[in-house]
């Protein structure tokens, strides 16, 4: 069936697909199932089987070797988590005050110039989004070595992509009319921007930086596996010596640190909507 336009009851009407949208329709199924056949193909030739048929009882074998929790570990966890909370806050803030004028770049509304500024500011959104935290700090760690500032600027370029897209889609979006406002009354460039755009556009920039702060949690706590510092570090080191009781108060301390990272930025955001 495909939808039509609406009737004069503002109810969807309905008809039939026509003969060639049925073979389109079909065709596109059939590529699908076609991906999917190749794709799976491809995992059987890389699998080994009998070791995914031991599946189960391996993860219940490595399970029960992580309990009881050893709770007197959590005394040595204490500055890794606080160096995960530096990395997530530092990295964001820095993400963020960067993300700002590149978002104000990206935006077709106000960047000075549509042909070599706003294509340069979309590239710079794009590659940060298209690498992942650990990737680039795996890549810092080789420049500026392992330890809390790798993972910090990781945090931060991660973040400038996912702040300023979402920034410069809420720029497009002011209302022009209050821009025409204070356009009309003489004021500058950089004065309508202040009193038209910033207002419009300040709720959802805080918004959206809490928002990151909050992904970023979770994400500098695996930064630590490849030196970049956080509770990541003893995470690696008690999997690496299959020290698993340790391993269950490290996830405990995680999944605590998570919940109250969300907490905090569902009261944030809660407070601007």
């Amino acid at each position: 069936m495909n939808p039509a336009a609406s009737s004069n009851a503002g109810v969807p009407a309905w008809r039939r697909r026509t003969p060639a949208q049925q073979r389109w329709a079909w065709l596109g199924w059939m590529i699908a199932a076609l991906v999917f056949a190749a794709g799976w193909q491809l995992v059987s030739e890389n699998t080994i089987w009998a070791f995914a048929a031991d599946a189960p009882t391996a993860g219940w074998d490595m399970i029960s070797r992580m309990w009881p929790p050893r709770w007197s570990y959590v005394d040595r966890l204490w500055a890794p988590l606080w160096d995960t909370l530096n990395i997530a806050t530092l990295g964001t803030a820095i993400g963020a005050v960067i993300a700002v004028p590149i978002a104000f770049l990206a935006a077709r509304n106000t960047t000075p110039s549509r042909i070599a500024l706003r294509p340069l500011a979309l590239a710079i959104i794009v590659s940060s989004r298209s690498i992942n935290s650990l990737i680039w700090a795996m890549l810092l760690v080789t420049v500026v070595g392992p330890g809390v500032l790798a993972g910090i600027i990781a945090i931060a370029l991660r973040s400038i992509g996912f702040i300023g897209k979402l920034m410069y889609e809420a720029i497009e979006e002011v209302d022009v009319r209050q821009v025409e406002a204070v356009t009309a009354t003489g004021a500058s460039r950089p004065q309508v921007l202040a009193y038209a755009v910033v207002p419009q556009i300040l709720p959802a920039m805080v918004g959206t930086t809490v928002y990151r702060w909050d992904i970023n949690i979770r994400e500098s706590t695996v930064l630590g596996i490849v030196g970049a510092g956080g509770i990541g570090l003893p995470l690696a080191a008690s999997v690496d010596r299959l020290a698993w009781p340790q391993v269950t108060v490290i996830f405990a301390a995680i999944l605590a640190t998570v919940f109250v990272a969300e907490w905090v930025s569902h009261r944030v955001r809660q407070a601007l909507i």
